[in-house]
């Protein structure tokens, strides 16, 4: 049986592994510095914490569900008690693509994700379908990225994948300058702020005089079938009217060059910004 040491296992990210881990085929010790953490840990899951020291006892696989900004202080703090061999796993791209991990060739780096439930499913049961961060009810797709290592151990990463961001449906390989590209770059960079901006246009229609449920209707609902068109989540095409639309409206919104932004000093600035 696989031993995990699960690190910040009372937080926001570590209590839905904490959760998912649970009746897994792994053995999990949970680290948890907080006292509120600690607390949600026994009352809600009836999980017992034990000291760093403990968890990484003949821990074959530590993973780090601590933030970002903490990912380097934590992996430089257990790395000397780490033996060779032990998969250091991350949950997200920044810290590793900043060199946040310690210089340990002899360890195995693993990075995954969740791409989060897609806004096209299937899903009918009313907890699914409100599950939109993932790893709940609603089922979703992920991506993982062997950092370093060797090659067998990307099949052990996955297989924790899938228990923690469970249910899942594919499952991407990747690298981790390719997750990188992914986010920060598409999913926040990107797709967060173009739909800030929306949410700025919803304002300025109000501000000019429309009923602010109705401007909220009327573009969730257009959202929806414009990305449905858009993807190919169906077959269809824009009117003449709307590409007209789009052939005016793009240059006034968006940087003749703003495709720079996954140039990788691009990449590297936005993930120091982050990390």
């Amino acid at each position: 049986m696989t031993r995990i040491a699960l690190f910040g296992a009372g937080g926001k990210m570590g209590y839905r592994l904490a959760s998912n881990l649970r009746n897994s085929p792994f053995e999990v010790r949970h680290v948890e510095v907080s006292e509120a953490g600690r607390a949600r840990l026994a009352n809600d899951l009836g999980v017992t914490t034990v000291p760093a020291e403990d968890a990484l006892q003949g821990a074959e696989v530590v993973v780090l569900a601590v933030p970002d900004t903490l990912i380097g202080k934590v992996a430089a703090g257990i790395a000397p008690r780490l033996v060779p061999g032990t998969m250091v796993m991350a949950l997200d791209a920044a810290a590793p693509f900043a060199g946040h991990l310690p210089d340990r060739p002899d360890l195995v780096y693993f990075v995954t994700h969740p791409c989060h439930p897609p806004i096209f499913n299937d899903e009918t049961e009313a907890a699914a379908r409100n599950d939109h961060f993932g790893g709940i009810a609603a089922k979703q797709h992920i991506v993982n990225a062997l950092m370093q290592g060797p090659d067998e151990a990307y099949a052990l990463g996955e297989s924790i994948a899938r228990v923690i961001w469970a249910p899942v449906m594919r499952s991407h390989r990747v690298t981790v300058e390719q997750m990188a590209l992914l986010e920060p770059g598409l999913s926040e960079t990107v797709c967060a702020s173009l739909l800030d901006v929306m949410r700025e246009a919803i304002d300025e229609v109000v501000a000019r005089g429309v009923p602010r449920e109705a401007a909220r209707d009327f573009l969730l609902g257009h959202l929806n079938i414009l990305a449905a068109v858009t993807f190919g989540e169906i077959k269809g095409v824009f009117s003449d009217a709307c590409n007209k639309a789009i052939e005016f409206g793009k240059p006034q919104l968006m940087r003749p060059d703003w495709k720079r932004v996954f140039e990788p000093a691009e990449i590297a600035a936005s993930i120091r910004r982050i990390t």
